[in-house]
């Protein structure tokens, strides 16, 4: 009799001990599950976080990514480039939006200090205003813009050289970005204003004429009575269509 309870006895204990390693395994599974969740939702919430700030970034530069410059316009420049640089690497990659994309301040075009935005005062009596487009690629402004500039001012050393660019995008990215602010065509003509300037002529880059030639003309009309003497030279192909009135042989 008490070899067959003895029996009994080991059979339950044994029974018992599976009992308790099955319901460890089962304990160990669920805090297994329970602690990936855990990890895949801080993941995900650290995704969000990454995707969040990078659309904020990207909301600042659609915000300052438009043609027309408001009395904000510094502020929001300011702004979106102190939010990029607190972005991560990682979050940079990320940055979206209707015109916003890493290499608005990313891209690397080289160096903005070689530049001279033309846009110092004291210009004295006669004022030479080389208009352009513009471009953000500091190189290619630096040689080509700055080099039209620059050749001018040597070539007529009696007037004092400034700078407009027509393209208000292309001046918020570069101020944005490295901190270069360049006068657009309403800038430039009121700082003339301002400093007493009483001959003007106006030099524009462009090609040929178009709309950004043609705002020039309307901005100009709006203050020629400011100034002694007032003139714009034609762009490099005037005008291109065959019904124009005179066709430049180029």
């Amino acid at each position: 009799m008490r070899k067959k309870s003895f029996r009994v006895l080991a059979i339950a204990l044994a029974m018992s001990t599976v009992s308790m390693m099955s319901t460890a395994n089962v304990l160990a599974e669920e805090a297994t599950e329970v602690e990936t969740e855990a990890v895949t939702e801080a993941a995900e919430d650290a995704a969000d976080e990454d995707q969040a700030a990078a659309d904020e970034v990207a909301a600042l530069i659609d915000a300052i990514y438009v043609q027309e410059r408001t009395d904000d316009t510094d502020e929001q420049c300011a702004a979106a480039k102190e939010a990029w640089d607190a972005l991560t690497d990682e979050q940079k990659e990320l940055v979206e939006g209707e015109n916003a994309d890493p290499d608005y301040f990313g891209r690397d075009t080289g160096d903005a200090s070689l530049d001279d935005a033309r846009n110092q005062d004291d210009i004295g009596e006669n004022e030479l205003l080389v208009v352009s487009f513009g471009t953000s690629f500091n190189d290619s402004r630096v040689e080509d813009i700055k080099g039209i500039e620059d050749a001018l001012a040597e070539a007529y050393p009696d007037w004092s050289v400034r700078r407009a660019f027509t393209a208000q995008i292309i001046i918020n990215h570069v101020q944005a970005r490295d901190g270069e602010a360049i006068d657009n065509v309403e800038q430039a003509l009121d700082r003339a204003v301002a400093n007493g300037v009483k001959n003007l002529v106006i030099q524009p880059t462009h090609l040929m004429h178009g709309a950004e030639y043609d705002e020039l003309m309307e901005a100009v009309a709006e203050y020629e009575d400011q100034f002694e003497s007032v003139a714009v030279a034609e762009p490099l192909l005037g005008e291109v269509w065959s019904d124009a009135p005179v066709v430049k042989a180029d």
